[in-house]
């Protein structure tokens, strides 16, 4: 599982400026989930090869008893509950503040991995602006300057460091034989009751394996002759202790199970349509490159003056997402789900295509006589020839020259002829341009 860094402290001491930095400005992933409130933000980050995922979080006050203080707070335990180290930010030019005590004891009481860090730090003599820090208990404190990248990438190492993330070198062996499926979703989409459903199928031969990072579950089982392993999001068998502020559903283990998968289920509600956090969970999907199938859950229990808006929001809110097939399914009633496991099926066999080198290479200059691309400038790309340069999602580069002029509806035009030519439903599809270099550009003329 991708390891997880939540951003804790009081207000004004730069956790968001901390936040862009370790994600590189990527966007955040906002959690409107219910329960949450609207300043809570998750992204992805990486060093070397590792990636991680980090939580922001507002100003922590661990004693608020009431208003949006008190939210505020819930939001952040449950941050803190999901994450493997807490990285607890305090502002070096205001210096300590009775808040940062009480958030420093709650930390101490929780007993999280923990890591101080002084921000704002630039310009200021070493130990002077943090020697005050040490009264908080927690040990070392890293000295920062988030807004200018300073000492950052040590915070990130020092936060990894105890996770004792295995080298690519000495990972299992992993068996491409078995589809990975997560089933993703907001709460109360019929998650539970779907997985429940497919678990009850006499054709279905199940048996729980515990995983290993926050209770997460793994389902083995066979369908058909073929096995699948099901990353459980739902929480139908979390374990242990679960406070007021852990809810049923986590954005982590979601975004996680995601990240694990081979072929995403994303499962929307027909009672409600395409909502903002649908939108955030699908643009994950296709940020992470994963195989997805659509399907419309609670289709019984609607009329047909909001099937035809459910119709017309997944045109509007998803249409990054047209090369998923789309079923309209009643997990209670157990209809429609037969051809969903086909589009799972078939959506895996498509991110796991295998495409020959001249096949692409024909396909390419048969698309080009069919329709050149526009010039750029004094220039018309020539595009030469095509190989495949990744699959689970498939990567198709493209050689030749001036391909830098290449426009994004004639990169379109491409990915739809390389589609239909392999079948490729389900997939995201990646084309990389790659021109190639003048030899003579560096020498003198």
């Amino acid at each position: 599982m991708i390891p997880v860094l939540a951003l804790v402290g009081r207000p004004n001491v730069g956790k968001s400026t901390l936040f862009n930095r370790l994600t590189k400005s990527r966007d955040a992933i906002v959690a409107d989930f219910a329960g949450l409130t609207r300043d809570r933000h998750y992204g992805q980050g990486r060093l070397g090869k590792h990636d991680y995922i980090v939580i922001d979080t507002g100003g922590f006050e661990p004693d608020a008893s009431s208003g949006i203080y008190k939210e505020m707070a819930k939001q952040t335990q449950q941050a803190v509950a999901e994450s493997d180290v807490v990285i607890f930010v305090v502002d070096a030019r205001a210096g300590l503040s009775a808040q940062d005590h009480d958030i420093a004891k709650y930390l101490r009481r929780i007993g999280k991995p923990c890591l101080l860090v002084a921000n704002k730090s630039e310009g200021m003599r070493e130990g002077i602006q943090s020697g005050e820090f040490y009264e908080l208990g927690l040990g070392e404190v890293l000295s920062i300057s988030a807004a200018h990248g300073q000492g950052v990438r040590d915070l990130v190492e020092l936060a990894l460091e105890p996770l004792h993330l295995p080298e690519d070198e000495e990972q299992p062996e992993v068996d491409t034989s078995i589809i990975k499926l997560a089933v993703a979703g907001r709460p109360n989409v019929g998650k539970s009751t779907l997985i429940n459903t497919w678990l009850g199928e006499e054709r279905l031969v199940a048996f729980d394996m515990p995983g290993t990072t926050r209770d997460a579950i793994t389902v083995p089982f066979e369908r058909n002759g073929q096995k699948f392993e099901l990353i459980d999001t739902a929480g139908l068998r979390r374990k242990g202790k679960v406070f007021e502020a852990i809810e049923k559903f986590s954005v982590v283990k979601t975004l996680q199970a995601i990240e694990s998968a081979n072929v995403v289920l994303l499962l929307l509600d027909a009672e409600q349509g395409v909502t903002d956090q649908d939108a955030h969970i699908a643009g994950f999907i296709l940020e992470s490159g994963r195989a997805v199938v659509v399907a419309v859950n609670k289709w019984d229990a609607v009329d047909e003056y909001q099937r035809q808006l459910v119709h017309r929001s997944i045109e509007t809110r998803l249409p990054f997402l047209k090369f998923a097939n789309l079923h309209l399914i009643s997990a209670k009633k157990r209809q429609g789900l037969g051809p969903v496991w086909a589009s799972i099926s078939q959506a895996h066999r498509a991110a796991m295509c295998k495409m020959s080198t001249p096949v692409l290479t024909r396909l390419l200059l048969e698309a080009v006589q069919f329709q050149t691309p526009q010039r750029g400038g004094m220039f018309r790309p020539k595009l030469r020839y095509a190989h495949q340069g990744g699959m689970n999602p498939p990567v198709i580069v493209i050689h030749g020259n001036s391909l830098e002029h290449v426009t994004e509806t004639y990169k379109r035009f491409l990915e739809g002829r390389f589609r239909k030519a392999f079948d490729l439903a389900g997939t995201p599809l990646r084309i990389e341009m790659k021109t190639s270099q003048n030899p003579y550009a560096d020498k003198d003329a």
